[in-house]
């Protein structure tokens, strides 16, 4: 890992919204380490650990931390709130700027690019995301590319639904809806459907690297979390 300088700001992206958790330190727009928790929902214990193991290798201090990217659902409660309490330590310690960034952006961004042109692919025009709920509901969100713009764009903001709205509403064979995310682990039975296609699993996790990319997209546009609404 690339060392930094005693004074260079540094950024903090945080993924713990779901049962995967990790961490990236950046600087400018380049990701010096991420480092993946080791098991489900070992977020509290982990963290920390995960960012001091990250300063050590870049001969960084806290101190440096000047922005945190955060996911911030929807996603497990408990897990929101230690990113939240962990970007607001950074703020009171360091005067750090908070970024926000939506948790099935964070989840998309694994297939596409939300930073620029996308090249034609037929079998990405529409996907969705799906996250559990419970009670039989499921958050979920659906991006579409545009030829003319070569770039997606997301045609359901975030939604609470059923399996079965989702698939009556969705399910197009002769346009199928290609699915990822987590709620897919336990519940991709309730999704198969003429004209609804799975990625592969690997695709369906949050990654901090991710918010980092979408973070760095709010930061060109000065969209900044105020602390006290979080």
């Amino acid at each position: 890992m690339s060392k930094t300088k005693p004074n260079q700001s540094l950024i903090m992206a945080v993924e713990t919204s779901g049962r995967a958790g990790s961490v990236a330190l950046a600087t400018g727009s380049d990701i010096l380490g991420e480092r993946e928790f080791s098991g489900p929902m070992r977020h509290g214990a982990e963290l920390f650990p995960a960012m001091a193991e990250l300063l050590q290798a870049s001969g960084s201090q806290a101190r440096q931390i000047g922005e945190v990217y955060i996911s911030v659902g929807p996603g497990s409660f408990t897990g929101l709130r230690i990113a939240v309490t962990f970007a607001k330590t950074m703020h009171l310690a360091n005067k750090a700027r908070i970024v926000a960034v939506p948790t099935l952006d964070v989840i998309a961004s694994n297939v596409i690019d939300f930073t620029g042109p996308n090249p034609p692919a037929k079998e990405r025009q529409r996907l969705g995301v799906v996250l559990d709920a419970k009670r039989g509901q499921f958050f979920v969100a659906v991006y579409e590319y545009d030829r003319d713009s070569a770039k997606f764009h997301k045609t359901l903001p975030e939604s609470l639904m059923t399996a079965d709205e989702f698939v009556g509403r969705f399910a197009n064979s002769h346009e199928p809806i290609r699915l990822l995310g987590e709620g897919l682990v336990y519940y991709r039975d309730k999704f198969t459907a003429p004209g609804v296609e799975l990625f592969d699993e690997e695709y369906w996790w949050p990654k901090a690297s991710k918010v980092f990319e979408l973070g760095r997209i709010k930061v060109l546009s000065s969209e900044f979390a105020d602390p006290l609404s979080l």
